[in-house]
């Protein structure tokens, strides 16, 4: 288990184009691997690679969606569901729009409202070079998109007014320096 850094606004980094994965092998899976220990660890649903400095095309996401407690009373359980998505493009998108409140880790404990196409279809490699089409709404729809803006060097404040964005990257500063 590895726990990788995850770049935070305004690290220059996170406007790097991630380049496609050539190769899948043993340190791409490593790489995989390590991701997803670095988004449970932060409890995030979803991690791009350009996030940790990896300028491939990589993304990782579960959205760790309730299961039933083990006993009576209990807490949810979160049921891991996770999925990897190397070299990952989106080759479709609907007219109809959804707008969710989003969160990034690269953006902590920051959220805004977020509009985007309410389903896309993706295509992408699995860790086994098979190639994948598949069609996406909902929540994983809005994560998917999420995720591959920042393969592209965009995060979601690039999404929001110029005035929300201020407005948050002001608290981040604050926050910084009170820490």
């Amino acid at each position: 288990m590895a726990i990788m850094e995850i770049l935070e606004v305004p690290d220059p980094r996170l406007k790097k184009i991630a380049k496609p994965v050539d190769t899948i092998d043993d340190g791409v899976r490593k790489i995989v691997s390590d991701m997803f220990d670095t988004m449970y660890d932060a409890r995030g649903i979803g991690l791009a690679s350009i996030q940790v400095g990896i300028e491939q095309a990589v993304v990782v996401i579960d959205l760790q969606e309730d299961e039933p407690p083990l006993e009576e009373g209990g807490e949810p359980r979160p049921a891991r569901q996770p999925h990897v998505f190397i070299n990952p493009e989106i080759v479709w998108q609907s007219e109809d729009l959804n707008t969710y409140t989003e969160g990034c880790l690269s953006i902590p404990e920051n959220y805004a409202d977020v509009e985007r196409p309410a389903r896309c279809r993706l295509k992408w490699l699995d860790l086994d070079s098979v190639a994948h089409e598949k069609e996406f709404d909902g929540l994983m729809s809005t994560c998917v998109q999420h995720e591959l803006d920042h393969l592209a060097g965009i995060v979601f404040l690039d999404h929001i007014s110029r005035l929300k964005r201020d407005m948050i990257l002001k608290k981040l500063a604050k926050a910084r320096k009170a820490a």
